[in-house]
């Protein structure tokens, strides 16, 4: 697995370098070698938090957390990142054709597994051409998460989402 550790506002140890290394081996079983890992370690004013990134195949797992310690907030990615996996097993196993998940997971207790997505709601919308500013104020006057709508400069459909840390969002199709 290609591994890459940076840090955002400090510069990770050797020592959360290697365990970040030996705990992502764990993940490794399911992607294989060729996958890719991009670690973000960042300290904050009152907490440090870990991303993890993981890319194979154009399927993108992420996980963030945070803690007081480092590792810990490591260590909790990493089993964010497994539950997901057990979580959507059928589906990657389909799609991940070059490692036996059924393998992996005879050695381990999975989670409940989720076959099937329940699509509760249908929703059919009318997409008029805005800024992304007046998307904003849309979606916020709706009292909704995130807000799609034709982006009146570019003419192509995109989404506003409200973020975590309080800020915005904007999500655009590319080509790439």
């Amino acid at each position: 697995m290609n591994i890459t550790i940076t840090g955002r506002k400090c510069t990770p140890r050797d020592s959360f370098k290697e365990r970040a290394e030996e705990k992502l081996l764990k993940v490794e079983k399911f992607f294989g070698p060729n996958a890719t890992a991009k670690v973000t370690a960042s300290v904050e004013k009152n907490s440090k938090s870990c991303e993890i990134t993981l890319i194979k195949n154009s399927m993108i797992f992420r996980a963030k957390e945070r803690s007081d310690d480092l590792e810990d907030a490591l260590d909790k990615c990493v089993d964010s990142l497994i539950r997901q996996i057990r979580k959507n097993k059928t589906r990657l196993s389909k799609r991940l054709r070059d490692v036996s998940f059924d393998e992996v997971f005879i050695e381990e207790n999975a989670e409940e597994e989720e076959t099937d997505f329940e699509l509760v709601r249908s929703k059919k919308v009318v997409l008029k051409p805005e800024m992304p500013d007046e998307a904003i104020l849309q979606m916020n006057m709706l009292g909704h998460q995130f807000y799609m709508f034709k982006n009146a400069e570019t003419d192509t459909v995109c989404v506003v989402y409200k973020r975590a840390d309080g800020g915005y969002g904007l999500i655009e199709p590319t080509d790439e």
